[in-house]
């Protein structure tokens, strides 16, 4: 299937990305800012998974970003939506099969680590996929990856170390930290949350790290950002909502926006 989904994108751009990029809740509008070549709707795609989530568009973007060639996703799709482990990773192989060597995933993610705030960003150093279905499980595609993939170093301490120094030249204040995936599309008990602390997570959030396990099985660079966009359940006493992690994005987009940027034209 992947190879008649190529062949669908090859027939509308012959456009090669060197990366790869995944918008996460309320971040799509870096799309809207790039020079862009050429946009493809994941409903046009033959059989491939469409974005039902608010704030995820759900389109390819083909353009450049500092002289780079890269491909954006404007919203993923999630395990929440129905979707299996690897419906969800279905967009993250075909970029790889685009030509795109690079990923950098990004999300709004809840915090849980104390000295976390509202707003703050967050370079993701491992992440914890136990409470989600691997997109590995069952037969091997072997021209996608080995069997058994190595996740030593899930995410590219060379990629995260340019953003970082992206983020100092900005004088943008990011953090870093380990990043939990749960499935959703409930918010996390508070009782949830002490247990993802105890495990050592700094935030969590319902997509990413199975779309960086595929990402790494078919031979992609990875690095990640979340954006805090609330603090978890029972780290603050008031009731989560969506409206709240959408206003956090929209406030954050012009300095989230600046990052990607600057990174991007570093990698």
């Amino acid at each position: 299937m992947l190879e008649k989904q190529l062949e669908y994108i090859r027939g509308v751009t012959d456009f090669v990305p060197e990366i790869a990029v995944v918008l996460g809740s309320g971040l799509g509008g870096l799309a809207e800012e790039i020079q862009t070549v050429c946009t493809v709707n994941y409903s046009d795609i033959p059989c491939f998974p469409v974005s039902t989530a608010p704030g995820h568009c759900g389109k390819f973007v083909f353009g450049k970003i500092e002289n780079k060639n890269v491909v954006l996703m404007q919203g993923r799709v999630h395990l929440y939506e129905g979707y299996t482990p690897k419906q969800v990773v279905n967009p993250i192989r075909l970029m790889r099969k685009m030509g795109a060597g690079t990923l950098l995933l990004t999300n709004a993610a809840g915090g849980i680590n104390s000295g976390f705030k509202i707003g703050d960003f967050m370079v993701i150093t491992d992440h914890i996929s136990s409470f989600v279905p691997s997109p590995l499980v069952g037969k091997n595609d072997d021209t996608l990856g080995v069997r058994f993939p190595d996740m030593s170093e899930v995410y590219s301490k060379r990629l995260s170390g340019i953003i970082n120094e992206a983020a100092k030249k900005q004088n943008i204040n990011i953090k870093s930290g380990v990043y939990l995936q749960f499935r959703g599309p409930n918010f996390e008990t508070p009782a949830e949350i002490q247990m993802a602390k105890l495990l050592g997570a700094d935030a969590v959030g319902m997509s990413t790290a199975i779309e960086a396990q595929a990402a790494r099985h078919c031979g992609f660079e990875v690095c990640g950002i979340s954006v805090i966009s609330n603090l978890a359940c029972g780290i603050s006493d008031k009731p989560i909502t969506s409206r709240e992690v959408t206003e956090t994005a929209d406030r954050v987009a012009p300095d989230f926006k600046k990052l990607i940027k600057k990174a991007i034209g570093s990698f």
